[in-house]
C-alpha cells in the first residue's frame, strides 16, 4: 500500500486546474482521502468556487458519465477524466497502424466528431 504524504498531495492540488479538481471532489469522491478531499474543497474555495458551482458540476458529471461495473465513474481512455461516451475505434500499432477493434471510453476533451 502507498503512503500517503500530505504535502505532496497539498501541492499536486495547487498545481491542478480547477476542472480536475472539481472532478476529484464530485466524481472521484468515494476513493479519495478525507484529509485530500477537505484540501481539494479549500483550493477550490481560495479559487472562489462555490457550493452552488460544485453542485452543478457533479450533476453535469452524472448526467453525462459513464459507470463501470464495480459503480466507480469510467476514466478517458486518453487521460484521467471521467468518461461520457465509449466507441469503438481501432487499436493502432506505433499510433499508426490498426490492429484490431476495441473499445474505447472518451472524456468530452478527447471524444471525436461524429464522423458522417
Amino acid at each position: 500500500m502507498l503512503e500517503y504524504d500530505r504535502e505532496k498531495v497539498r501541492e499536486n492540488v495547487r498545481k491542478a486546474d480547477t476542472e480536475d479538481l472539481l472532478d476529484r471532489v464530485t466524481v472521484y469522491r468515494s476513493g479519495m482521502e478525507p484529509d485530500a478531499l477537505y484540501a481539494i474543497e479549500e483550493e477550490l474555495r481560495r479559487r472562489g468556487v462555490t457550493a452552488a458551482e460544485i453542485d452543478a458540476h457533479a450533476r453535469r458529471r452524472e448526467e453525462a458519465g459513464l459507470i463501470e461495473a464495480e459503480g466507480m465513474p469510467a476514466r478517458c481512455s486518453f487521460c484521467p477524466r471521467p468518461a461520457v461516451e465509449r466507441r469503438w475505434g481501432w487499436h493502432r500499432l506505433w499510433g499508426r497502424l490498426p490492429v484490431f477493434p476495441r473499445l474505447f471510453r472518451y472524456c468530452a476533451a478527447h471524444r471525436p466528431a461524429t464522423s458522417r
